[in-house]
């Protein structure tokens, strides 16, 4: 396979919301920036994400097709059983990375962030083999996401803190949104608008962090912002703007991590989930994010 192909099927220009997820994750979580465990848990879930992204094609080669002849598999570039078999790959070598991250570092959290990689890989392949003509596929989405922060938290304590659960579900709200606005991306037009309305979960949620922690409302406007203008791109509805509002809604999923980073004073990490936003829009810009 071509490096060239192998990046566009993993849609890599999105790499960087899956690190601030990671670095949410852990902070909330407890970990120190100086963290040995962040590294490997970057690298790992990355993994699960490009895996995904492969397993998502693979799935998708009939439908794709028909719809979206351009894509790696159809246009003959690369075989479907390849992507396949490429994509479980990458999740069993990240599975590998979080046995490692669990019995190799003090404390030990042993099994723990194994059981989320195992529930994340679970929910990717069966999102990417039921999520045509499936309404539930966007909470599904989300799951994937939220099991991101969960595996990245189980790597540094044994028990889960509450504001790691109450982030994850703030991101599964976003993750809604963005995913139903996705799932129309071939049509050129939304079907429906209320779905989007989830959006609002994480601004609702900024703007009581904010009111603890001032330092909130910076990441909180520009996600607001952002979403904003991801909207607009959605009401107005010329060709292209589908596509183009979900993958700034994809990159908008940083700012979400800048702003829960910064509602816990981690300010640092926070400014890294910020950066984060601005490569995933420099890097789309080269390899498309859809």
């Amino acid at each position: 396979m071509k490096l060239a192909v192998a990046l566009k099927l993993g849609r890599v220009s999105n790499l960087p919301t899956v690190w601030s997820n990671v670095l949410t994750g852990t902070a909330l979580a407890g970990a120190a920036t100086a963290d040995c465990r962040l590294l490997l848990l970057v690298v790992s879930l990355s993994l699960f994400y490009v895996g995904g992204m492969f397993l998502n094609d693979a799935f998708d080669h009939g439908f794709d097709a028909k719809a979206r002849p351009q894509r790696p598999i159809p246009s003959g570039q690369v075989s479907a059983m390849q992507v396949h078999a490429s994509g479980f790959g990458l999740m069993a070598l990240a599975l590998a990375l979080l046995a490692w991250v669990g019995y190799g570092y003090e404390p030990l959290t042993q099994w723990r962030p194994i059981a989320g990689g195992l529930a994340l890989a679970a929910a990717i392949v069966f999102y990417n083999w039921h999520h045509k003509d499936n309404p539930l596929s966007p909470l599904i989405m989300g799951a994937c996401r939220m099991l991101v922060y969960l595996t990245a938290a189980w790597a540094v304590p044994a028990v889960i803190p509450p504001q790691v659960i109450v982030a994850a579900v703030v991101l599964l709200c976003y993750l809604i949104g963005l995913t139903y606005a996705a799932k129309n991306e071939h049509l050129g037009r939304l079907e429906n608008i209320w779905p989007l309305a989830f959006l609002a979960v994480p601004v609702i949620y900024g703007i009581s962090l904010a009111a603890a922690q001032p330092v909130v409302l910076v990441p909180l406007l520009l996600l607001a912002a952002w979403a904003c203008y991801a909207l607009w791109l959605l009401r107005r509805r010329k060709p292209g703007d589908v596509p183009r509002a979900v993958v700034s809604l994809i990159a908008g999923i940083s700012l979400l991590d800048a702003m829960l980073l910064a509602g816990a004073g981690h300010l640092l990490f926070a400014w890294l989930a910020a950066a984060a936003f601005v490569i995933t829009l420099a890097l789309q810009r080269w390899i498309s994010g859809t």
